[in-house]
């Protein structure tokens, strides 16, 4: 049994579901891994960037007991910050576009942080905005910006992919991933790629989003898509991306939790969408990993189960 005597100290170290031929069209021996980031205690894989923000934020000096944290975000990554912060008493405000679900929202406020919201029609660029002024604003604040900040991708190099290879070896052929703000794909297929050279790295996005070439438009999947090219993609040999409708993610979003149990987020389920279809292409016995980023419950008022 793990004692633990903050919420923090149960970030990390989730484990990984397998997926076979059994309910799914894989072919025979091959396999998809998803890790089951959706078990850290705040409900998401951003739980591993909020404590790498703060954590490397008081060895910098950038945060002290003093500073008031400001984020633009879509939800997870607030929640992940309000959570770690709890432990160093800090002060938290989110800017947070208002089309992105009230769960999150009502999530963050639970855990004592102000969230702010701006217009839907000026997207995470308008959240972006509103957060600088903030910061220019609030003295003692300090605004880690996880869409330029270098420490995003960082938190999962050091952090998520070191435990995908001590769980997992290098044996995958695949990995497959959600691609929002860009840090998770981008640490973990770095350091994925560093061990295992031929892996295939695969981002996944939904349509409205501008990765695959198409056009920018909305999209009901949340926690994936970008408005701009992630600047953590420098130098990354991205072998390919996949495009996944609300209706493709949603409906596996669903299949997970009728058939394995598994109360994910329709990020999750267009992770798996695209993840299958990587597989189905690939010769018999290939492996194909694939993150499941965050918990059902935050979204219910958008329908995933309707």
């Amino acid at each position: 049994m793990m004692i633990i005597t903050t919420m923090q100290d149960a970030i990390g170290r989730t484990p990984v579901f397998k997926f076979t031929n059994k309910d799914y069209p894989i072919p025979i021996n091959s396999a998809i891994y998803a890790k089951l980031e959706h078990l850290n205690p705040g409900g998401s894989v951003k739980d591993r960037l909020g404590q790498y923000l703060i954590e490397e934020g008081f060895k910098t000096g950038k945060i002290t007991s003093k500073t008031t944290i400001i984020e633009p975000t879509a939800g997870n990554t607030g929640i992940a910050l309000a959570l770690v912060a709890i432990k160093h008493h800090l002060k938290t405000i989110f800017v947070v576009p208002e089309k992105f679900s009230t769960e999150k929202q009502q999530i963050m406020r639970a855990l004592g942080a102000k969230v702010i919201n701006t217009p839907t029609s000026e997207g995470i660029s308008g959240a972006i905005k509103k957060s600088k002024e903030l910061a220019e604003s609030i003295p003692d604040s300090y605004l880690p910006l996880q869409f330029e900040n270098p420490n995003n991708p960082a938190a999962y190099y050091h952090t998520l992919a070191p435990e995908i290879v001590q769980e997992l070896g290098a044996g995958l052929t695949s990995f497959v991933a959600g691609i929002g703000s860009g840090g998770t794909f981008a640490g973990t297929a770095r350091y994925l790629k560093e061990r295992i050279p031929n892996i295939r790295l695969i981002g996944v996005e939904p349509e409205g989003s501008i990765l695959n070439g198409g056009e920018p438009g909305s999209h009901e999947i949340e926690g994936i898509g970008v408005e701009f090219i992630p600047p953590f993609f420098a130098n990354l040999d991205i072998d390919g991306f996949e495009t996944i409708s609300d209706e493709e993610g949603f409906s596996y979003t669903r299949e997970l939790a009728k058939k394995n149990g598994l109360l994910v987020g329709s990020s999750s389920g267009a992770a798996f969408v695209a993840a299958l279809k990587e597989v189905q292409r690939l010769p018999e016995g290939s492996q194909v990993l694939t993150i499941f980023p965050d918990v059902a419950d935050r979204y219910l008022s958008k329908g995933i189960y309707s």
